[in-house]
């Protein structure tokens, strides 16, 4: 295949991600990288890395950006893909958009939480939800929609709904957590997360050698991990900043129901093999066995643990990710895979860096 794509917001850290992934994707052809503020430098000056990989140059943000494109990358901050996606998908152009305007399914959630009006409800009842491994049924609609001559939106999941959700679905999932229980996630996350602009919490001054918490209560990927993993007003999230340049770990405390015996750690680990058997790019560690960040840098690959709390009855679930990996570039082109029919692992990187 030779699907033509563009990258909207290419010159940040998760948009050159998609970059370094699509300019080797077997079926994937990158034709245009948008930037107002690098309009006009190439790639490889801005981004050394790419040297000798690609020519293209960034270019301004215009209709004529995605001239010939079967599918639109937008890698924005939230409100900007509602600009965006409307005229994308009625021009014919697909939309992997890796902001957070068409994840959550409900408009006035949304509302609350990013305090402006959602103005494309249309769309966002059509979107798919971007987790492969979750919500497997939302891409394949997808997939057959596009297959059929459409458009399609995928509103690709956040990071660190990514690695709560894939650590704690398969003990909600599989009913062994306190219906009324509630979920804590205390989740850390390298500074690129934060976006490529940096503030007085991401310099690297205060930053370096620095661990804190932030958006204690009111942080926005509250309500998608509770849309996930189907826990509204039982989530207690506390992310973290680390001093990483790329990595997220998160860490679920599940309170057991009390009709469930308390389990070995053995037969969780069984039981998260089987959840997620078909998942080529979820790997459930041996009982005994936590996942490091380190373990899936520059990958789109998640590692998940589980443990037991026997005298708080409780089970802890850790996954861990790479924040710009399976948090957000390499998830958005696993979802692309899904959507034109192409095998789940192509054109992403299979193993980490070792050290």
């Amino acid at each position: 295949m030779n699907i033509k794509a563009s990258v909207v917001g290419a010159a940040g850290f998760a948009g050159i991600e998609l970059v370094r992934l699509l300019v080797r994707h077997p079926d994937f052809q990158l034709v245009s990288v948008t930037s107002d503020a690098l309009a006009g430098t190439p790639v490889a000056q801005a981004y050394p890395a790419f040297a000798g990989v690609t020519d293209l140059a960034f270019r301004p943000l215009d209709e004529s950006a995605f001239d010939g494109c079967d599918v639109a990358f937008l890698a924005v901050p939230h409100t900007a893909s509602l600009g965006l996606t409307p005229g994308l998908v009625a021009r014919g152009i697909s939309v992997i958009d890796l902001s957070a305007d068409f994840r959550l399914k409900d408009p006035a959630v949304f509302e609350a939480w990013y305090k402006t009006p959602h103005t494309a409800p249309g769309l966002l009842a059509q979107a798919a939800f971007g987790l492969p491994e979750l919500a497997g049924d939302e891409l394949a609609r997808a997939a057959a929609d596009r297959a059929a001559g459409k458009a399609v939106v995928v509103a690709c999941a956040g990071c660190y709904p990514t690695a709560t959700s894939l650590a704690a679905a398969p003990a909600l999932r599989g009913g062994l957590v306190a219906e009324s229980g509630i979920v804590v996630a205390d989740a850390v996350s390298g500074v690129t997360g934060a976006g490529k602009k940096a503030t007085e919490r991401t310099h690297f001054c205060f930053a370096d050698e620095n661990l804190e918490a932030y958006g204690v209560g009111a942080h926005r990927h509250t309500p998608e991990i509770e849309q996930i993993l189907g826990i509204p007003g039982r989530l207690a999230f506390t992310p973290h900043l680390a001093p990483l340049n790329r990595g997220l770990l998160s860490t679920v405390t599940l309170p057991l129901s009390p009709d469930v015996p308390l389990p070995r750690v053995e037969e969780l680990v069984e039981r998260y093999e089987a959840f997620y058997a078909d998942a080529p790019f979820v790997q459930v560690l041996p009982a005994g066995v936590l996942p490091r960040t380190a373990s899936v840098a520059g990958t789109n690959h998640a590692h998940v643990g589980v443990g037991v709390v026997g005298a708080a009855r409780a089970i802890v679930a850790v996954g861990a990710i790479d924040n710009l990996g399976k948090g957000a570039a390499g998830q958005a082109v696993q979802c692309a895979n899904a959507v034109f029919g192409l095998p789940p692992t192509c054109g992403l990187q299979a193993v980490a860096v070792p050290v």
